[in-house]
């Protein structure tokens, strides 16, 4: 492996670049380029490198990454830095001037360049988080120092530390290994385990903009599944997501064969698309139910009526203090609030012997795009999630088979829908009805918009007929 890598390395025109500049200095490239390249190596060209495998070598088209991270010793490294930039024509970034740790930027490459602990390379080693991230590789003589034998462990496929003072001087680190485990299926060490069921509650001390990028990259992994249950059996999970202590107390029922945490982590593994957001709103698609739990005495049916709309509301309120975006935030919630439409927009049209009007869908496309896509492969991942002895295989291939017709429906229209124009706005329709702003004008701006994603209304002269035909 370690030839492979080093051949890489070698062959990284930015790297090679600073290394040019970097004569004479005590230099290592160290962390994640390393790792990641080691990962990409015994996996052989997974779809997430941009490695190639002709004739059983690997070869580079492009680095696994444009993110470079080197560590200096027994040197100015801010002046160091800045003469780097300089020789290059690159930009310079003070990132941490009190930890000594700055970013050379050229185009997409760049490397942060950091002081490396006390001067010392055995410190800086030891001090990493795990040992896969203990890598070095020596700039000057080309040759590794892995005295940790982080590349052995990722041979194991192991994650664990050199130390477990390291998860104590900072306990993200304890999330963090969970973090890797979802990105490589890697083996979480025993006393990494032990140590985090110990001592998780440590981790309502750190900074929560941290605590989202870890939840982030975790969801982005072809892990996750196997993650979020290792975490849920160690207590962890709650510790991250508050919301897992209620719905934890929800069993299974006769229209869901796991218990809601199990189904929230299913929906979330039937999420075919690698889109952390996503598979982000399918763990919190129920988080509504304990809030408007009923057994109905007689059939002793579970009943959760309105919760769609109550978990919209409550998953602001814990992205919020996870610190999400007003952006994520917004597109989270309104996939849990609308996670029974596509269902049941083609249940209730089915309950009545009939296809589902174009009206229905025009509202439905018109509420939710540009995310209808993604509610529809939500609404598949809850059905395909929940089977309990009340759904039988007929009502799941219908249900798969009309969110399919919805899905197909709407790629027919989307580029329409992406180019619609606004054929007439506020004022012009307040002119033609004699009408004030208000509720009203709401209303009739969305049926406009409804006639024209179902084709009724093509022209400035059809949509004058079509608002003056709407009741008033």
């Amino acid at each position: 492996m370690k030839d492979k890598i080093k051949n890489i390395i070698e062959n990284d025109k930015f790297l090679s670049l600073l290394r040019e500049e970097l004569k004479g200095v005590e230099a290592y490239l160290a962390g994640g380029y390393i790792r990641d390249l080691a990962l990409s190596y015994q996996s052989k060209a997974t779809s997430n490198s941009n490695l190639t495998q002709e004739n059983g070598e690997l070869t580079n088209e492009e680095p696994v990454s444009h993110d470079r991270d080197i560590v200096l010793f027994n040197c100015n490294t801010e002046n160091v830095a800045r003469n780097l930039a300089n020789s290059i024509g690159a930009a310079f970034v003070e990132l941490d001037a009190e930890n000594k740790i700055y970013r050379v930027v050229s185009g997409d490459d760049y490397a942060d360049i950091a002081q490396g602990l006390n001067n010392n390379v055995d410190d800086d080693i030891d001090r990493r988080d795990f040992t896969i991230n203990s890598i070095f590789y020596n700039l000057q003589n080309g040759e590794f120092y892995d005295k940790n034998r982080g590349l052995e462990d990722i041979e194991a496929k192991i994650i664990k530390t050199k130390d477990l003072k390291n998860l104590s001087d900072d306990p993200l680190r304890m999330f963090r290994a969970f973090r890797f485990k979802s990105k490589t299926g890697f083996k979480i060490n025993d006393d990494v385990i032990k140590f985090t069921i110990g001592n998780a509650q440590k981790l309502h001390g750190v900074a929560k903009e941290r605590i989202k990028q870890e939840i982030i990259k975790t969801f982005e992994g072809d892990f996750l599944n196997e993650t979020l249950l290792e975490m849920f059996d160690i207590d962890l999970l709650e510790v991250i997501f508050p919301f897992v202590k209620e719905i934890k107390k929800i069993p299974p029922n006769s229209h869901h064969h796991l218990d809601l945490v199990h189904h929230s982590i299913e929906t979330t593994r039937q999420i075919r698309q690698n889109k952390p957001l996503l598979r982000l709103a399918a763990f919190y698609h129920d988080i509504g139910k304990p809030k408007c739990w009923t057994i109905e005495p007689e059939t002793q049916r579970h009943r959760f009526i309105g919760h769609d709309e109550i978990g919209g509301k409550l998953v602001i309120k814990e992205l919020s203090a996870l610190k999400f975006s007003k952006k994520e935030i917004e597109y989270v919630s309104k996939m849990v609030k609308n996670h029974i439409y596509p269902s049941s927009l083609a249940h209730s049209a089915a309950s009545d012997g009939q296809e589902v009007s174009n009206k229905a869908i025009a509202r439905f496309i018109r509420k939710i795009h540009p995310d209808v896509e993604d509610l529809i492969e939500l609404a598949r991942a809850d059905r395909l999630s929940a089977r309990g002895e009340a759904v039988s295989d007929k009502m799941v291939e219908d249900n798969l088979l009309n969110l399919e017709k919805l899905l197909l429906h709407y790629r027919s229209i989307k580029d329409r829908m992406q180019a619609l124009p606004k054929i007439l706005d506020g004022r012009e329709i307040m002119e033609i009805l004699k009408i004030d702003a208000g509720p009203k004008l709401g209303d009739i701006i969305d049926a406009l918009k409804e006639a024209q994603i179902e084709g009724i209304v093509k022209t400035k002269k059809d949509a004058e007929c079509f608002i003056k035909k709407l009741p008033r």
